[in-house]
Parts: structure tokens; C-alpha cells; sequence
């Protein structure tokens, strides 16, 4: 990496619960097309001063991360079609203080889900559960509905978010899981390293028994807690690690206009997972 000098370009990322896996991924690849560029990860106490820095500051690129993907919305000028059709965002680009908004996270959910139809591991056919109502929890729902998927349940406590979610896409709702399905999808924080529930399952073992394939869209830890138990009980799995590096990939390229080659992402990837 460069020293630190007054012509580099900032790219931050903004998260609750921040981690180091976008910053290992970003920096990996500046240094390694010798771009003198340099990405930090923040967690904001103030949204919308956070916002006014990106824009005030001449930050490049701003990554957006739970549970900010939907108010951050009212913050920047310009919705791309990837944020408008799901009204959440993961992504901002600034052009000379004008904020555009995008949607990297669906990019990735819809290439996975593409990938392992391709593989013969899962069918729009299946029953799908899937737990959670937030901004991510909409990426990943617009992904199986363009996919094809019909019989898809969300299951959120918040009965408000959970339906609004849920008709959005003429899904169906419920408040817990209950029964299994040959789906399951977790975008909730459940098993999220650092949170309260790092250590608990999302479904219970009988639902992961009962499943077809798993689909754990926490980052961090890479194998979280629904993940083993999955590969345990030997079922196919999309891990959010996966989802991590396409969407780190999606806005690498639309922040410096440049798209590495397939060697150099596997390679910050791995830097990414050796922390």
C-alpha cells in the first residue's frame, strides 16, 4: 500500500458492527493494480453527518452495510435502477458531490442463486423460507422472485416489515419458521460474530435435516453457526462469504472503473479470509 499522501482517493464503508473483510478485500486490490487509493471502515454514530462527509469530503466510494441500507435513501441525490426497485442500497458513488445510490448486494444474490440452478443444487420449484424484513432481507427476496421462485415464505417477528416484505413480491408471511422447507435463507444478524447472537442457529436442526440446500447471507464469521451445522448434516450451502466477494467486486468496479482479473479477486479473497 501507498503512504499515506495528500492526492489518495478514500473509499470508506459504513456498518453498525463493522468488519475488516472489505477492507482487506479493497486494499488487496489497489495495491495490487497500483492504484494509490486506500478504504477504511467506519461505524457512524450520525448517518446523515456520515453522508454529508462523503460528500463534503470528495469520498470516492461509500459501502453501506445493516441497518443503514434503507435510511440512507433520503441522503443522496441519484437512485441507480439496482437500489430504486428494491429501495435499499448498499452502495455509493460520488461524482464531484453528487451522490448516486446502487445495489450490489442483489448483483451477487442473483448470480449465486443463478450458479447453483446451473449446478443442479437448487430449482425455482422449491419451497423457500426466509428470515428476515430489512434492506438486505429485500435484495436477497427480488433475487428468488426474478429467479423464478414462487412458494417463498418470510418469516419476520416484526409483523409490519415482515408483510409489507412479503407483498411486496406476493410472497407469503409468518412470524417464526416453524416448519421446514427445502430452502433456507438466513438475513437476519442471527449468527453474526460480535452480535448477541453469534452462537445461535436460525433454523432449528430439524429444519436444516429437512432442507434441501442453506443460505446464509452473514458475512462474518465465514462459517457461522447455520453454516456448520448445514455442511454437518451434508447440505449444499451458499455462504455470505460468497455474497461478500461479488458485491465487494460489483462496487470495486464501480468505484474506480476498473475490473480485476478473476487471479487477482481469488487472490484478495483469500487475503480477505486469512484475517
Amino acid at each position: 500500500m501507498p503512504i499515506l499522501n495528500k492526492d489518495m482517493t478514500l473509499c470508506i464503508s459504513l456498518s453498525a458492527r463493522p468488519s475488516n473483510n472489505g477492507t482487506r478485500f479493497h486494499n488487496y486490490l489497489y495495491e495490487a493494480l497500483g492504484l494509490n487509493w486506500i478504504y477504511k471502515a467506519f461505524a457512524p454514530t450520525d448517518l446523515a453527518q456520515a453522508i454529508a462527509g462523503v460528500r463534503g469530503l470528495g469520498i470516492r466510494g461509500c459501502a453501506v452495510s445493516m441497518p443503514y441500507k434503507e435510511d440512507v435513501i433520503a441522503l443522496v441525490d441519484r437512485m441507480d435502477s439496482s437500489a430504486a426497485a428494491i429501495d435499499s442500497v448498499n452502495t455509493i458513488v460520488n461524482d464531484s458531490g453528487v451522490l448516486t445510490a446502487y445495489n450490489t448486494d442483489y448483483t451477487a444474490i442473483a448470480q449465486l442463486i443463478a450458479r447453483a440452478a446451473h449446478d443442479g443444487a437448487l430449482s425455482p420449484e422449491w419451497s423457500v423460507l426466509l428470515r428476515g424484513s430489512g434492506g438486505m432481507a429485500k435484495a436477497t427476496a427480488a433475487a428468488f422472485r426474478d429467479a423464478g421462485f414462487r412458494d417463498v415464505t418470510i418469516v419476520a417477528r416484526n409483523e409490519s416489515t415482515g408483510r409489507a416484505l412479503a407483498d411486496l413480491y406476493g410472497f407469503a408471511w409468518r412470524a417464526e419458521a416453524g416448519d421446514s422447507a427445502d430452502v433456507l435463507v438466513n438475513v437476519t444478524p442471527i449468527g453474526m460474530a460480535g452480535g448477541p447472537d453469534a452462537e445461535s442457529l436460525s433454523f432449528s436442526h430439524d429444519a436444516i435435516e429437512a432442507a434441501r440446500l442453506v443460505f446464509d447471507v452473514v458475512a462474518l464469521p465465514a462459517e457461522t453457526p447455520l453454516v456448520r451445522a448445514a455442511r454437518a448434516a451434508g447440505k449444499p450451502v451458499i455462504s455470505g462469504a460468497e455474497v461478500m466477494t461479488i458485491q465487494a467486486l460489483e462496487q470495486f468496479v464501480l468505484y474506480t472503473g476498473m475490473r480485476p482479473s478473476d487471479e487477482q479477486v481469488r487472490a484478495a479473497e483469500e487475503f480477505m479470509r486469512a484475517q
